[in-house]
């Protein structure tokens, strides 16, 4: 079961909480997947939501890739949630740390962070859900320093509440898994 640690409430209403747990016992309209530009779902938070929610997720998945492209860091994917309990998986592209593939914007790492947690909130407005769960983007397989992502996920949030105050997301849950990642994103909570 999934425990709530501490929440925050937005000037605008809305209520930012950190969650220790398991993203795909999440309860919500749609849970965010940290999903490679393909949306081939092999590892990490991505495996657990594809083999969760049924083959299912993958085939919509191959097919938004097939009729859209590979899915870039600001535009996130979405497809059904499958077999979970959530409505929708949103798929965000984070950032691989230290990348020099992806030309043209290596080195902006934050930037790509940002965007995508951004992006993962439009779509979640565009999808008309009131909650939304989202893992510690890119800080696993994908390298991304904890603390770090930690600040630029909580200012990405508050960004964008301040920006959109008549969002329909009222509450927006981050969920850890493991305690080294529990530690920064609760090092870097600022109420």
């Amino acid at each position: 079961m999934n425990s709530m640690l501490v929440e925050k409430k937005f000037p605008s209403g809305q209520l930012l909480q950190i969650v220790q747990g398991d993203i795909t016992l999440e309860e919500v309209d749609a849970i965010v997947n940290a999903a490679n530009e393909h949306l081939q779902h092999g590892g990490g938070v991505a495996w657990a939501i594809s083999k969760k929610g049924g083959a299912t997720i993958q085939r919509e998945s191959d097919d938004w890739v097939r009729k859209h492209g590979p899915v870039p860091h600001a535009l996130p994917a979405w497809t059904s949630g499958g077999l979970l309990p959530a409505k929708y998986v949103i798929h965000a592209v984070g950032p691989v740390w230290g990348d020099t593939h992806d030309v043209g914007t290596s080195g902006d790492e934050d930037g790509q962070l940002s965007d995508a947690v951004t992006g993962s909130l439009k779509v979640a407005d565009e999808l008309q859900c009131k909650s939304i769960s989202m893992p510690a983007i890119s800080t696993g397989i994908f390298g991304f320093p904890k603390d770090r992502a930690a600040g630029i996920i909580f200012s990405s949030i508050e960004k964008y509440f301040a920006k959109n105050q008549n969002s329909g997301v009222t509450q927006v849950r981050i969920v850890l898994f493991d305690q080294a990642t529990i530690d920064s994103f609760m090092k870097q909570w600022v109420e």
